[in-house]
């Protein structure tokens, strides 16, 4: 009998194939087949990783022991529940789902059925942001820039759910802090959603984050800096880099002095699918667990109010 994993893929758009090419190469993972109504989508996998094609959660259910959905956001609560309402355990991209009630109605789910809920902030495990995190004492103002070219995927939903998600999950993970006031804009430029954003978090210690998220570029750009009482930090999550100052106090004066910060660089969707897979075998609580999720999605629920109760976004 085999020890590795049974696991399938629900959905094989732009981020289901990167999940199904990823698993592939996890030796312990058995990818068991997938779920895609799209037939040319479906043909694409088929003939590029040798994967069986089911024709619904129903026929691969008996298969799996658990499961990544990258299904469209709209369908992450129904597939999801699916799943975990017949023993399977779920790692769900992000966001966990649309709405906040559905995102409780899964955890509750996963917890009445023993399950493991595990949502897809792929940057939570980012080489770059794992060897920064121990660094991160005492914030004070927090920088993250997030801009992408536009694409025709995850049109679904604003920038907010589909890319500043990411680090409002960061901010809210690493400060560990809760926010007291939101101000923040927003553009739609190619869409009918806000396709720019610009967001100012203050904390209840009177620490602040600024947060720029656009899909409408003509450059990538993944930067998130942290200013402590004491302390710079600048990681590039797209380059998988980090550069951080310190002050040292001497007897001649204050002086700054780098961090030597050794960054193991890995594929972050490799570390997240492995990460799962061993919650799934251990049955430990993951790192982004469902909670985690609900919490990025209400933060990003209540930027959006922030935008539309601001006047500013423009239609």
């Amino acid at each position: 009998m085999s020890d590795r994993t049974r696991i399938g893929v629900i959905g094989t758009g732009y981020l289901g194939r990167l999940h199904t090419r990823v698993l592939t190469e996890i030796s312990e993972a058995e990818v068991v087949g997938f779920v895609e109504p799209d037939d040319d989508r479906a043909r694409e996998v088929t003939e590029t990783l040798s994967l069986r094609r089911f024709d619904s959660i129903e026929a691969i259910l008996p298969e799996i022991e658990c499961a990544v959905v990258a299904s469209p956001t709209v369908s992450h609560a129904e597939v999801s529940a699916q799943l975990l309402s017949e023993g399977c355990d779920v790692m769900v991209e992000k966001p966990i789902t649309s709405r906040i009630e559905d995102a409780k109605k899964l955890i509750a789910l996963a917890h009445e059925k023993g399950r493991i809920i595990q949502v897809g902030h792929v940057e939570r495990y980012n080489p770059a942001i794992v060897a920064a995190a121990p660094f991160i004492d005492s914030p004070r103002y927090v920088e993250a820039q997030r801009i992408g070219v536009f694409s025709n995927r995850s049109l679904d939903i604003d920038v907010l759910l589909d890319l500043m998600i990411h680090d409002l999950h960061l901010v809210i993970s690493l400060l560990a802090k809760p926010v007291k006031e939101i101000r923040a804009i927003g553009v739609p430029v190619l869409t009918d959603k806000v396709d720019i954003a610009n967001v100012r978090l203050e904390f209840d210690d009177g620490s602040v984050a600024n947060l720029i998220a656009s899909r409408v570029s003509s450059d990538r750009v993944r930067k998130f800096r942290v200013f402590g009482r004491e302390a710079y930090l600048s990681v590039d999550t797209r380059e998988q880099e980090v550069k951080g100052y310190r002050l040292v106090r001497r007897s001649d004066g204050p002086a700054i002095e780098a961090l030597d910060i050794k960054v193991e660089r890995k594929e972050p969707l490799r570390a997240e699918l492995e990460s799962f897979l061993e919650s799934v075998r251990t049955r430990n609580r993951p790192l982004v667990s469902g909670e985690d999720g609900l919490a990025a999605l209400e933060l990003a629920l209540e930027v959006g109010r922030a935008i539309e109760e601001s006047g500013v976004q423009l239609s």
